[in-house]
């Protein structure tokens, strides 16, 4: 008898791929789409999560023969993903929506879904690895080191990488393209999915103005010394780290050093002034057993960004994470991954920066 196997199909060439790669694998493959849209879909151009999109993997479902189901968790989606994205833009932190689809939607109430199917496997289109090890299992980065996803899958546990495989995750990008086109496809040439799904027409400003309109108000910009030179247009609307956009001319770069909801002001600094020490982490989890001291690792602190040799600790609840040498500040609401080479060892979310 087939071992079963649900493969979360967005409609995009990686999450094709990957069921035609686990029914090439001996599975018996059913293929699910979340409907995480209410009414009309919100972004049809983020490539993913929308009318047309299930459309696609429809039509990828049929010339793979496998079955194919849309589920509605369109709901369950606004509580755990949107309410927190503008909960945390109105307290001035920078969400990542993509990692807490993963935790909350994906690797969640989806595999719960697949639980009910008695499948044994969850698959995605996750350019990202899984390996036994031990009694457990390890998760690391994908093949193809310009596509690897790991960094927003770092709330995995050892128990969900038992049910969790990223079949793309051996592969280069261009060669998930030729084996989609090798199997006549229709998602073989589609572009990548670049906006945020639940943001009509990928415009995060207009969706912040009315979401979040008290962080949509015109406010000071200081220096870090408390001089006043500008104004912003909302502090919803700005990140820390950012230089673009902030229409202050002082003959040298400055950046958001610090977003205060509190008096709706900007706080910036020059690149020295941006440099830290240490960040605290919260929510911290890792993928195997919990470190009971201080560890070394090197952080990534935002998606495909550089990583930093750092020790972490833990503190309460939370963990320290002292870099070697300083960074530039990481934006609060961000997350903080832990790498050792290949493997991903756990993360959290930022929670403070010193500086």
């Amino acid at each position: 008898m087939k071992r079963k196997a649900v493969v979360a199909m967005s409609g995009g060439v990686d999450s094709s791929v990957a069921a035609a790669l686990m029914k090439e694998d001996g599975y018996e493959v059913i293929g699910i789409m979340m409907k995480l849209w209410q009414g009309e879909a919100a972004n049809n151009e983020s490539g993913c999560c929308s009318v047309d999109a299930a459309e696609d993997a429809r039509r990828v479902a049929q010339v793979l023969d496998i079955p194919f189901y849309v589920f509605n968790f369109a709901e369950h989606f606004s509580k755990t993903v949107i309410e927190r994205f503008v909960s945390d833009y109105s307290h001035g932190v920078t969400p990542n929506p993509c990692i807490e689809c993963n935790r909350s939607v994906k690797f969640s109430a989806l595999l719960e879904r697949a639980k009910a199917f008695d499948a044994e496997v969850l698959a995605t289109g996750h350019y990202a690895r899984v390996r036994s090890a031990g009694a457990g299992f390890k998760l690391l980065r994908g093949m193809d080191p310009d596509k690897d996803q790991s960094y927003v899958l770092y709330m995995l546990g050892s128990a969900d990488l038992a049910h969790a495989q990223f079949p793309v995750g051996e592969y280069r990008k261009p060669e998930i393209r030729e084996i989609a086109a090798s199997l006549g496809l229709r998602t073989a040439a589609k572009p990548e999915s670049q906006e945020i799904c639940f943001v009509p027409n990928g415009d995060s400003h207009a969706f912040l103005r009315e979401k979040v309109p008290a962080g949509s108000q015109p406010g000071p910009i200081h220096t870090s010394d408390g001089e006043r030179i500008g104004s912003h247009r909302g502090f919803a609307h700005y990140t820390v780290g950012q230089r673009r956009g902030l229409g202050v001319g002082l003959g040298y770069p400055v950046y958001v050093k610090q977003v205060r909801p509190d008096d709706n002001a900007l706080i910036v600094g020059t690149a020295e002034e941006m440099l830290s020490d240490e960040m605290e982490v919260q929510e911290v989890s890792f993928t195997g057993l919990v470190p009971s001291s201080e560890f070394e690792a090197s952080v990534m602190t935002r998606y495909r960004g550089e990583e930093a040799d750092a020790k972490i600790q833990p503190y309460g609840s939370r963990w320290i994470v002292s870099f070697n040498e300083p960074q530039g500040l990481a934006a609060p609401g961000q997350a903080a991954v832990f790498y050792r080479d290949e493997e991903l060892l756990g993360g959290g979310t930022i929670l403070r920066t010193s500086a």
